[in-house]
């Protein structure tokens, strides 16, 4: 992967991250949305872009850079996996929502949801620094270090 492609993957990738927050706001907030974020931190946009050996993001950052990356992306899918489960696990699903797409929760499991949010944002900031982290680098390194 060229500099330039790699410059432009990280930014797709961390808007691909930006917009899956605000998914999950939409959710926080009462609304639905059509298609949630997946809970595996391969199969997400940024995970996609991150863990996809043929752009070699590892050798380009290097170890500190991805494992940092790696880090806070695997901590930000543990924390989402709690409130994916609140909002789309079948049996929590209430037969409107299957008509009109809407979880149905309780106020007791929104409040739960609304204190994971409230985490799962502390990670996500952790995870944008660390984006914006690996961003300089790869600015910074020359085009020689590409692929």
């Amino acid at each position: 992967m060229k500099k330039q492609a790699a410059l432009e993957a990280i930014i797709k990738a961390r808007e691909s991250h930006e917009l899956q927050m605000a998914k999950i706001e939409k959710l926080i907030s009462g609304k639905s949305i059509d298609d949630p974020t997946s809970v595996s931190k391969t199969q997400c946009g940024f995970g996609k872009w991150l863990y996809n050996e043929e752009n070699h993001m590892k050798e380009i950052l290097g170890s500190q850079f991805y494992e940092d990356l790696d880090f806070h992306h695997s901590k930000w899918h543990t924390e989402y996996f709690r409130l994916y489960n609140i909002f789309f696990k079948e049996e929590k699903k209430g037969l409107l929502s299957k008509f009109f797409g809407a979880p149905k929760v309780s106020d007791l499991e929104m409040d739960k949801a609304k204190l994971y949010y409230a985490e799962l944002k502390v990670t996500t900031a952790n995870l944008l620094k660390a984006i914006a982290a690996s961003e300089r680098r790869l600015q910074a390194l020359n085009e020689s270090k590409f692929f």
